[in-house]
């Protein structure tokens, strides 16, 4: 089954953000899905720990040897497998990397993010090349305005056409009910309009950007 891993060497790229998002409208819509939680700081595995009753499971696996070991066990019993990876570059990264389906790269429209992003894009390149492999990635605008896309990520945008670097065609907008999922503890079909604004707007967000994900994956699988 895919397993897609979110890498940026940055942090608050919106890694985290956007593992969430994906994951609990894929298992909301009755995909099976399992999260291995990378980060030492564990903001999945907290949320988990909450009230929600989505299914997505949850797993911690901060150390090389239990990743690997979980990620062989969740692969075989669930239909989609996320991982959430630390900024920093480590062996328990590459191993993350070399076994992706696909990695997505968030980035928000900053040149900070955008210089950084281009450093993922090498990490990934190389790794690949380790193991004469291609290793397909995306970059994701995170935290972008649902309106009108500012001068500097159109300019981010075209720097990325312009050197061939892929990416999402849906953006992950800067909406308060993403934030409100981590603090609530709730997915967004949870979440109560009435407590957040633009609910219907993020849920909608959610699932375009899903479904593009859906669509990439079952792509590549077929080439596969």
């Amino acid at each position: 089954m895919p397993v897609i891993a979110v890498a940026n060497p940055k942090g608050g790229a919106g890694k985290s953000t956007t593992t969430l998002v994906l994951a609990t409208t894929l298992a909301s819509q009755g995909a099976s899905v399992t999260v291995l939680d990378c980060d030492r700081n564990q903001p999945i595995a907290g949320w988990r720990a909450g009230g929600s009753k989505n299914p997505l499971v949850v797993d911690s696996a901060t150390d090389e040897e239990s990743f690997k070991e979980k990620l062989d066990r969740h692969r075989r019993e669930q239909q989609f497998v996320f991982v959430d990876l630390e900024g920093t570059a480590s062996r328990l990264m590459s191993r993350a990397l070399f076994r992706a389906h696909l990695v997505i790269i968030p980035i928000q429209a900053s040149p900070t993010d955008a210089e950084l992003a281009a450093r993922a894009v090498h990490l990934i390149k190389d790794e690949g090349e380790s193991f004469d492999k291609t290793i397909p990635y995306r970059v994701l605008f995170t935290r972008t305005s649902q309106a009108i896309p500012t001068k500097l990520e159109k300019a981010i945008l075209a720097q990325l056409k312009g050197g061939d670097i892929p990416h999402f065609a849906t953006a992950l907008n800067e909406r308060a009910a993403f934030k409100s999922m981590f603090y609530h503890q709730l997915d967004l079909q949870e979440l109560d309009p009435g407590d957040v604004n633009g609910l219907p707007q993020a849920r909608d967000n959610a699932f375009r950007l899903t479904e593009e994900l859906i669509n990439l994956v079952t792509e590549k699988e077929i080439a596969a």
